[in-house]
């Protein structure tokens, strides 16, 4: 595994903190274990010696001194819990004396009966390994009556079997730890590689599209975060792909935009250039188309010069007050003559005053030109663009509807998106409209476009009266057409 995979920090992360909470609770249970066993035999040991020591005092009451000896050794052989321990006499010299076994007892070191005799309670406890490598437990009480045979009462028990119980029991719990460990590891496992398989996929897929290929997609392995972000990234490449046949044909487009006005500009100029004897009229017709073709290209530089500019971050306005009416009349005013050309009727209302508002004349000038310019592009001889302009609360409005080919409803939400052009047969490079709302965004206003396929568009243009520090949220199209507005 490598350091920096997902993998091995899981692996040191959770599995080695289970790993080390797993082992503390074996060890704590297994202390815990033999810490309660051996306590519990300790306490039985004590109980009876108590209860010997008990008897011994009864004996001793009741009987004379040649028959308390006699009492005690029969009681000792006679021992009722001899199968689970040994009970044995010790006398004032230290050695064992009489063993409920009936078998002598040959150690010489009881470290129990040498505590209980430097005790202030008399008694003695010890555990551990006799000469014959046998594990004991002994409690050694010292005998209450004063007499000259017994001077204490040892109680010993093996703590074999014991042990054997508790290894037998931390064994087992040691074994569920290492299942638990075990499910831990492979339901881990299972899990990391449902997570580390579709990160691999993904990075390989989104390298693929780093790389250009837009085509490359990701299948959703489930519908949680890495199937959600399985189809970002899908949507994202979408996107991505979107885009790129956009700019495409944004390319083609602006290279047949530039070529037609140059065609024209060539061709005139070559024919001017090559005859001797030509009128005035045609003189003056070629310069004109000259003229107006140079016009052309120089609007559709400075579009694509202003588009760059926004992108960089670059794009600035010069704010100051200024008279709407003014700006929009001089726009209608361009185009009318343009419109009176390809038979299509301009019908501007133009209101008797509008407030003063606080923008850059220029830009907003060149927002009115792009839109009635889209207005006209897109009617057919004919056809009717209606200019409406009127103010309501802290808000001016402009309106300008055509009656020509309308946008599709799958069209309208991405019309003001960058290369985006939702009618290819008509001129124009597919950045005017978004340039144009990135213009009114700046000045705190809002486009809002309505439109029917086949039947005509309008554009609803606000920009708030009191500047752009201070203008109003945006609100819907419908709700800001005034009560008397014709429908077109």
């Amino acid at each position: 595994m490598a350091l920096k995979s997902i993998t091995y920090r899981w692996f040191l992360n959770s599995f080695g903190v289970i790993f080390v909470i797993l082992a503390a609770v074996v060890a704590i249970s297994g202390v815990s274990i033999h810490n309660y066993y051996y306590a519990s035999v300790k306490e039985v040991l004590n109980n009876r010696a108590s209860t010997v020591d008990g008897m011994m005092i009864r004996y001793s009451e009741n009987t004379v001194t040649a028959n308390f000896y006699t009492e005690i050794r029969s009681y000792v052989e006679s021992f009722p819990d001899k199968n689970m321990m040994e009970l044995m006499t010790i006398d004032h010299s230290g050695e064992v004396t009489l063993t409920s076994s009936g078998f002598s007892y040959n150690e010489r070191n009881l470290p129990d009966y040498n505590m209980a005799l430097s005790s202030a309670s008399g008694e003695g406890y010890f555990v551990g390994y006799i000469e014959s490598g046998e594990k004991i437990m002994a409690v050694t009480r010292l005998v209450t009556p004063i007499n000259s045979e017994f001077s204490a009462m040892r109680f010993v028990v093996s703590l074999e079997g014991v042990d054997r119980a508790i290894f037998s029991m931390v064994m087992t719990i040691s074994a569920a730890a290492l299942a638990v460990l075990v499910l831990v590891l492979v339901s881990g496992m299972f899990f990391i590689k449902s997570i580390v398989r579709p990160v691999r996929e993904i990075g390989v897929a989104a390298r693929q599209i780093a790389s250009g290929d837009f085509k490359s997609r990701i299948a959703s392995p489930t519908d949680d975060e890495i199937g959600e972000l399985c189809e970002t990234i899908n949507f994202m490449a979408d996107e991505l792909e979107n885009t790129e046949k956009m700019k495409n044909e944004f390319i083609s487009s602006v290279s047949h935009e530039l070529r037609t006005p140059l065609t024209a500009i060539r061709g005139w100029a070559e024919t001017l250039l090559d005859t001797d004897n030509y009128d005035a009229a045609t003189l003056k017709k070629g310069m004109r188309v000259i003229s107006a073709e140079t016009e052309r290209l120089s609007g559709m530089v400075e579009e694509l010069l202003d588009f760059s500019r926004i992108q960089n971050g670059r794009f600035s306005l010069v704010f100051q007050k200024l008279d709407l009416l003014a700006e929009l009349g001089e726009a209608v005013l361009i185009y009318t003559e343009k419109a009176n050309r390809e038979h299509i009727q301009i019908i501007y209302n133009e209101p008797e005053m509008l407030p003063i508002i606080y923008g850059d004349k220029n830009r907003l000038r060149q927002v009115f030109i792009n839109i009635i310019d889209n207005a006209i592009k897109y009617s057919d001889p004919g056809g009717t663009v209606k200019i409406d302009a009127f103010a309501r609360d802290n808000d001016i409005y402009i309106s300008v509807a055509d009656s020509g080919c309308g946008i599709a409803p799958e069209d309208l939400p991405k019309i003001k998106t960058k290369f985006y052009k939702a009618n290819h047969t008509r001129r124009g490079s597919g950045i005017g409209l978004a340039v144009a709302n990135e213009i009114i965004q700046m000045h705190k206003g809002s486009i809002d476009i309505e439109s029917t396929l086949g039947v005509g568009t309008t554009v609803l243009i606000r920009i708030p009266v009191s500047g752009p520090e201070n203008a109003p949220e945006q609100s819907s199209i419908l709700e800001r057409k005034p009560e008397n507005e014709q429908k077109l």
